[in-house]
């Protein structure tokens, strides 16, 4: 019999920057998704289903889509939320990667931001702001681990795995940037 934490269950839920796979195991949260599209939506199970070792299955409308993970987020982007109470999987990041998403889940909050090398400095590492940049672009769980909040240290956004102009519409639901005009 699979081990729970091995049962991969997922859905694609609508939010204010488009459809989000999310993915979750026995341990929590595994991976969030952007423009899960059905391409999108199929290559990342694929991915899944290789790097966890396990076949990941659709849950039923009732379990997932009522669950945490679907509220908090759907909180999130209606802006009732500013901290996710979830519990997480790290088991798709590790290493150095690992420590950096870890220390910006709590330690960079709603309406904040921090720069490539700042992170790389919390972490003890201060010369690796490019490999604090590698980090957020491996990142399993965006949003939940939010590195829409990295940014370059001269003001500028970096880049980000969800294209930057999801990276601007985060940034303004949070406060950061001024609404777009339309």
């Amino acid at each position: 019999m699979e081990n729970d934490e091995r049962v991969v269950e997922w859905t694609v839920m609508p939010s204010g920057i488009g459809p989000l796979l999310l993915a979750t195991t026995g341990a929590g949260l595994v991976t969030v998704v952007f423009h899960a599209s059905p391409a999108v939506r199929d290559g990342a199970l694929a991915q899944l289903r290789t790097r966890l070792g396990t076949e990941p299955v659709e849950a039923p409308d009732s379990a997932l889509l009522a669950g945490r993970p679907v509220r908090q987020l759907a909180a999130y982007f209606a802006g009732e939320l500013r901290e996710f109470s979830l519990g997480l999987d790290w088991s798709l990041s590790s290493g150095f990667h690992r420590e950096v998403l870890r220390e910006l889940a709590v330690g960079v909050p709603y309406g904040t931001v921090v720069g490539y090398g700042d992170l790389a400095r919390r972490v003890g590492q201060p010369g690796a702001a490019q490999a604090v940049g590698a980090a957020m672009g491996s990142n399993p769980l965006p949003l939940v681990v939010p590195c829409h909040r990295v940014v370059e240290s001269d003001g500028g956004l970096g880049g980000f795995g969800g294209g930057l102009e999801t990276k601007r519409q985060l940034l303004a639901l949070e406060g950061i940037l001024p609404q777009p005009l339309f």
